[in-house]
């Protein structure tokens, strides 16, 4: 903690920060840039976009130093929400030329956010009710099962994505399938990016993710995703919120979940398959990458994408079951698809002429009108689904088109303050070893009137808001820098965690 708070401390008073056990400085150059130069063994500087008031971590700012010395890496950042992850810090982007990376991916492979509108306004519906009805049909937690997939099945989801839903209602029963309307689909398909497929191949997924993943379909995990009831508390541009079928006070839902054990087994095997690679002894698993033109780089993308389309498919199932929910308590309710969109996935894409695997982990692609051609989108960009912390604001934007400095990339959430132990403290053997930060008493205010239903609530004040940062101060930078257009804020009534 010391180099935290003399970090925040240096960045406070504008001055350089240097690394300890290295020659690299931390130099602020304006109010929302951060920048590293090129030092010791890095290939290419770094920048961070934050504001004097966002806190830093200093492993967070080592790891993306340790990015910044891949061979590979031409372009290297990290979002104002920063903080440590696996092998490269959680809110990082980093473009590579011919070179793929699992940890820079993350083991939640396409892990994302999905909006839902509905015709209703706050105050119209009973949400708590809506709630633990969504409750029952979407199992919270870890290591939960719901919709089982045969052999046919996952090929299909591996290969088609969210375009394999009606195949699987017509060789599965299951609840579900009371909701699954065949014109909303057609609808469906072209809000969400990619049209939720991308192409891959079965044969480079492992066994285990088949066998630990295919009963997963229709689950939420646990950790930070989750399900929200959220009112529209705010329009900032009504043209693009009529554009969105959104105005104020009106009911909405967000998901966030992400491609389940299916893709966690797939980055944990290909991470060892890396750090076997010619070269990468020394990097471990954590750091090391695969040569887009080698085999193994080829069957990680293929399966990497294989998990994508897992994850899409997984995200419209819930999103059907809520609707299922809706349409059960209300009668048929349109709820019809804003956007769906990853926050933890490599893609090549051509930057400033150069074609680079822009690896975003923990972090939204933005593209303006432009990049979106040919789409629903091409006339207002990119929407931008950020969220907050439990029980704080999230946020709807759209991609401006002038975001090439960070490869097309905003942050994909608040990110954390603290750690989960530290927020919870630690006992063994009923003596605390480890007090926590966040009292009872503090979680419960900051929770006030909203309705919170969880799988584990021993665990749950590791998402207390107070373990992230101002959802506020770090959408302010994205849309400061000129990245984003914001469209509306939305606040929780109602929020399911795993």
């Amino acid at each position: 903690m010391k180099w935290l708070v003399v970090i925040s401390k240096l960045l406070l008073q504008n001055k350089a920060f240097s690394m300890p056990d290295s020659s690299a400085q931390l130099v602020r150059i304006d109010p929302l840039r951060l920048h590293i130069d090129r030092c010791a063994g890095m290939v290419t500087d770094a920048t961070i976009f934050a504001s004097r008031s966002i806190t830093l971590e200093s492993d967070a700012v080592r790891q993306l130093c340790d990015a910044a010395s891949l061979p590979p890496a031409k372009k290297v950042l990290a979002t104002a929400d920063i903080h440590v992850g696996f092998g490269i810090p959680i809110g990082a982007v980093l473009g590579m030329d011919s070179a793929i990376m699992p940890a820079a991916v993350g083991y939640d492979i396409n892990c994302g956010m999905r909006l839902l509108r509905t015709p209703f306004s706050k105050g119209d519906i009973d949400t708590d009710k809506i709630a633990d009805s969504i409750a029952r049909d979407i199992p919270l937690g870890e290591g939960k099962s719901n919709l089982v997939l045969d052999k046919v099945g996952i090929e299909a989801v591996v290969n088609q994505g969210v375009a394999a839903i009606p195949l699987l209602a017509r060789r599965t029963s299951h609840r579900v399938w009371e909701a699954f309307a065949p014109d909303e689909f057609a609808d469906d398909l072209n809000r969400i990016e990619e049209n939720g497929c991308i192409p891959s191949d079965l044969a480079s997924v492992p066994n285990l993710a088949i066998q630990k993943g295919s009963a997963q379909l229709g689950t939420l995990g646990g950790g930070n995703h989750f399900i929200e009831i959220q009112y529209v508390q705010k329009i900032f541009d009504p043209v693009l919120a009529k554009n969105f079928g959104l105005f104020e006070n009106q009911i909405v839902v967000m998901l966030h979940s992400g491609s389940r054990r299916f893709g966690y087994e797939i980055a944990d095997q290909y991470m060892n398959i890396a750090a076997q690679a010619p070269g990468m002894a020394e990097r471990r698993k954590m750091l090391s990458y695969l040569s887009t033109d080698t085999n193994a780089g080829k069957n990680y993308i293929a399966a990497m994408a294989a998990a994508a389309n897992f994850a899409f498919t997984n995200r419209h199932i819930m999103a059907l079951l809520v609707r299922r929910s809706f349409n059960r308590m209300f009668g048929p309710t349109p709820l019809q698809l804003v956007y769906d969109v990853p926050h933890n996935m490599a893609k090549l894409e051509t930057h400033q002429g150069k074609s680079l695997w822009v690896h975003r982990k923990g972090a939204t692609r933005a593209f303006g009108s432009q990049r979106m051609a040919g789409t629903v989108f091409e006339k207002t960009g990119q929407p931008i689904i950020i969220p907050g912390s439990m029980g704080t604001a999230s946020f709807l934007l759209v991609g401006t088109g002038n975001s090439e400095e960070s490869l097309c990339s905003v942050n994909h959430g608040a990110g954390r303050v603290m750690s989960r132990t530290a927020a919870t403290g630690k006992s063994r053997r009923g003596k605390v070893t480890v007090p926590a930060l966040i009292t009872d008493d503090q979680f419960n205010r900051s929770m006030k009137g909203i309705k919170l239903i969880t799988s584990d609530k021993s665990k749950i004040k590791e998402e207390a808001p107070a373990a992230y940062k101002d959802i506020d101060e770090v959408v302010r930078i994205v849309i400061e820098c000129g990245w984003a257009n914001p469209v509306a804020r939305m606040v929780p009534l109602a929020v399911l965690k795993g």
